[in-house]
């Protein structure tokens, strides 16, 4: 689907391109992810970031996210400044809850011991006080791991969230504000009840493994609280961290502490196909326009089991209050909104994906130098876990792709990963830099883009939107500086588009629903040329809010593991290449209801 008519003429009459004035950014999130101490004595080095909430505080954002020692300031949701606290946990802050009521930042941390709640009005400076210096501990196992606080506005009640377990379920507290949010009443061990539990039995996508494949017992954890129209949307997150079937889901109730039902168009957030899979474990926010967001955990866990990235994709409420985030394209480049797009419909988000297509996919790379087996194809091939290493870590490396044509390039984005790594603490020497260079004829080149130029960061996912579109065929990574001793990269992501008219729709697309009601087989005829397809998916025809993207070299069958028990589905398929995207298919049912 195209972009809107408004964002058309943005993109024609924008300035030249500078940080401060970037239109557009691409998951994972482009910060300063950082290095630390966990993994310091089994000598394992490793960038990470989970977990993440985003609040809206006083028109600013502020990102909290795991094991950061302090968190990110954006005052547009694309360049974000890493602030430093005055205090903070010797431990750290695991999945950290936090709000924004009025003039304050609340903080709390995951825990299961006796821990403050910190509260801030200057975040933007790193200043923190003590609120509640020790909330009361709660029984042996029970939390608060994975902590949210939320604010009643038309009550002015307050209440936490919390879950972390494949035995325990998300619970619920009141607390109470006239003791600086202690627990409500006069016995802590009463105070809470639970919410609800996994249902995997009834709900596919709440099965552990990857593609919902293992009888494991899964996890929930990370809950959320959103009200929207009166009603309370306690979210969470399933079923494991380390597959790329992590999404979000909700439960919705008329009172904070319930009864909540289940809600029968779950997963709200789901992303298992693609570069960045997995979207589980966030938060939702509203930005300046009004327009919710939605954010979660991706994947890489080649160092550790534990070692991720965060995401954040479009979201909202339909006309039916039915509640969606957007993951079609989810790791393409998107355009920041610049007013609130039609909150009745919520493929009206479609409209910040830019249209701007990756063009390097399985396309030939060749490395100045290479390391052992680690070679330069891997840069290519969209899979994290995989990746290039240059025989040494030094200026003037370098990785160039050859597109097989010319095209119109509109963005990069360079992905490291930590080969052998020996870093521990992000201090100053950490930080990112290399050149964009692009040619016609391999012969000569020109750059169309320069860190060096731009303040010292880390970049372990360095997005960059080029000032305008350049017409090439060879487009080359040229190596300035990481921290450490080896330069690895997993991913040497171009985006634009061809010259070519889009591709035809898959004639085909068939859905039948198994015996065991939360599967299905999908099928599809290919498209010649295309590069990939998104299977789009939801409870009625005009909700097919899900996407599962595949690749044009993957099989063109797939059982879907997603589903609910008693709820009837509908699908459709649209083909992607580097010219475009296709018109979807007509919407086929899954053989458990009449058309």
């Amino acid at each position: 689907m195209r972009p809107a008519l408004f964002l058309i003429l943005l993109f024609a009459l924008s300035a030249p391109f500078c940080m401060a004035q970037q239109r557009t950014y691409c998951n994972p999130m482009d910060i300063s992810y950082r290095y630390n101490f966990e993994q310091l004595n089994e000598q394992i080095s490793y960038r990470s970031g989970a977990d993440p909430v985003i609040i809206n505080h006083k028109s600013e954002y502020y990102l909290f996210v795991t094991i950061q020692g302090g968190w990110w300031h954006s005052k547009d949701l694309v360049n974000w400044k890493y602030i430093v606290p005055d205090k903070w946990p010797m431990e750290d802050m695991c999945a950290p809850a936090a709000l924004s009521v009025r003039d304050t930042l609340y903080l709390f941390q995951s825990t299961f011991e006796q821990r403050p709640i910190f509260i801030s009005t200057e975040p933007e400076k790193g200043k923190l006080k003590f609120y509640n210096r020790w909330l009361p501990r709660l029984p042996k196992d029970i939390g608060p791991w994975d902590p949210a606080l939320f604010h009643d506005p038309d009550t002015d009640k307050w209440f936490m969230y919390w879950g972390s377990s494949n035995v325990y379920p998300i619970f619920g507290a009141e607390l109470d504000k006239s003791r600086n949010l202690t627990y409500a009443g006069n016995n802590p061990a009463q105070a809470y009840k639970a919410m609800f539990w996994l249902d995997p039995y009834k709900h596919g996508w709440e099965r552990f493994g990857p593609n919902h494949s293992d009888p494991f017992k899964p996890f929930t954890e990370g809950a959320w609280m959103t009200k929207h129209n009166g009603k309370y949307y306690l979210q969470y997150g399933a079923p494991g961290t380390e597959y790329n079937v992590y999404g979000n889901g909700t439960y919705v109730g008329k009172d904070p502490l319930g009864p909540f039902e289940y809600a029968p168009y779950n997963p709200v957030a789901y992303k298992p196909g693609g570069f960045a899979t997995g979207c589980g474990h966030g938060n939702t926010f509203q930005d300046n326009f009004g327009n919710y967001w939605n954010t979660g955990t991706t994947w890489i866990g080649y160092n550790w089991g534990m070692e991720r990235r965060i995401v954040m994709n479009p979201a909202g409420f339909d006309k039916d209050d039915q509640m969606f985030a957007n993951t079609r394209f989810g790791d393409f480049p998107h355009y920041l909104p610049t007013r609130k797009w039609n909150p009745a419909s919520g493929m009206n988000s479609d409209e910040l994906f830019t249209g701007w297509m990756l063009l390097s996919y399985r396309k030939p790379a060749v490395a100045s130098s290479t390391l052992d087996t680690l070679t330069a194809d891997k840069v290519t091939d969209e899979n994290p876990r995989t990746f290039w290493v240059a025989r040494q870590n030094k200026p003037g490396e370098t990785l160039t792709l050859d597109l097989g044509a010319e095209r119109d390039v509109k963005a990069v984005q360079v992905d490291y990963i930590d080969y052998k790594q020996t870093i521990y603490d992000s201090d100053s020497t950490v930080y990112t830099q290399f050149k964009i260079l692009t040619s016609t004829d391999n012969k000569t080149w020109t750059v169309v883009a320069d860190l060096t130029k731009e303040p010292k960061r880390d970049r372990a996912c360095a997005y960059v939107e080029l000032s305008k579109p350049t017409r090439a065929r060879y487009v080359r990574y040229e190596h300035v500086y990481v921290a450490g001793p080896t330069l690895a990269i997993n991913a040497f992501r171009v985006f634009g588009n061809g010259m070519g008219k889009a591709p035809a729709t898959p004639a085909i697309l068939t859905a039948k629903r198994q015996k065991d009601q939360r599967n299905a087989d999908l099928s599809w005829s290919k498209v010649s040329g295309a590069v990939g397809y998104n299977i789009r998916w939801g409870i009625a025809p005009d909700k097919l809010y899900q996407t599962y993207q595949f690749w044009n070299d993957e099989p063109s069958t797939f059982e879907l593991r997603a589903l609910n028990v008693g709820v009837p589905y509908y699908f459709a398929i649209e083909a992607f290449d580097e010219n475009g995207v296709s018109i979807l298919s007509k919407v086929v049912g899954d053989g458990s209801v009449k058309q």
